[in-house]
């Protein structure tokens, strides 16, 4: 599986966000999430276990102004600076501290970068974070069923977690974040039934974001079997959306 052991990866090219400097908040040598998703590129909570500690804000700022000074020296071009690594990166402690310092080296070094991060959006109820993500351009936030039941089954959440209450969190942003959601079949669990899409699409409406990023299977996943949903499918499942003008955007 996917893992990432340094602080800044890459970049690398991601088929959403262009040419992506990575950064990983997580420990370098294991995986730290409240989710433990069945599609997840960096495998199953249980195998991943770590040692290292997470890094702090001074660790994050040395890395990254280190990477992008050089990338600025060199003309390399960097489309977005993109949290993600291995796990939910709201779960650093420095998160919103590390926002900060990355918004001013992403002004200094390289300002025609976005500034990304993948979230669960487990955390946007507790205000820092919430107001961190609000700073940053493209808080990105996942959410992939709309019940705690059909949850349990694709993202398998540690702890309570109820998609009613991410809804509700998810209202603060009145529509300035993009919305992220895997489409997949398992045995148990299917994107595309009335089921799940159907108060997926509720949701969506509600929300009205102002881009949904609607994806399938790229990589190995940890639960095998997996089907992924090509593109044509995808644009067909949420055609009424796009018709009502929902930006919605697929990869």
């Amino acid at each position: 599986m996917l893992h990432f052991d340094t602080i800044v990866f890459g970049p690398i090219h991601s088929r959403r966000l262009g040419s992506s400097l990575g950064v990983n908040l997580l420990p370098a040598d294991g995986k730290l999430c409240n989710f433990d998703c069945i599609y997840c590129e960096c495998g199953w909570n249980r195998d991943n276990a770590f040692v290292e500690p997470l890094p702090t804000a001074a660790q994050v700022k040395e890395a990254l102004e280190l990477k992008l000074s050089a990338s600025s020296s060199a003309g390399e071009k960097i489309d977005s600076i993109t949290f993600s690594g291995n796990g939910e990166p709201t779960l650093n402690p420095d998160f919103a501290e590390i926002i900060d310092i990355t918004i001013a080296l992403r002004d200094k070094y390289m300002p025609t970068a976005k500034v990304s991060v993948l979230s669960n959006a487990t955390r946007c109820a507790i205000p820092e974070i919430c107001s961190a993500l609000k700073k940053v351009d493209n808080p990105i936030l996942k959410l992939d069923a709309p019940t705690p039941a059909l949850a349990a089954l694709v993202n398998k959440p540690v702890g309570k977690y109820d998609p009613a209450f991410i809804v509700k969190s998810l209202e603060r942003f009145e529509g300035d974040f993009i919305l992220q959601t895997m489409f997949l079949r398992s045995d148990n669990f299917d994107s595309a039934s009335q089921q799940v899409l159907g108060p997926w699409k509720d949701i969506v409406r509600h929300l009205r974001p102002r881009q949904v990023m609607v994806y399938s299977l790229d990589r190995e996943t940890p639960q095998k079997g997996l089907v992924k949903y090509d593109r044509e499918i995808l644009q067909n499942l949420v055609k009424d959306l796009t018709d009502e003008g929902i930006n919605i955007t697929f990869a």
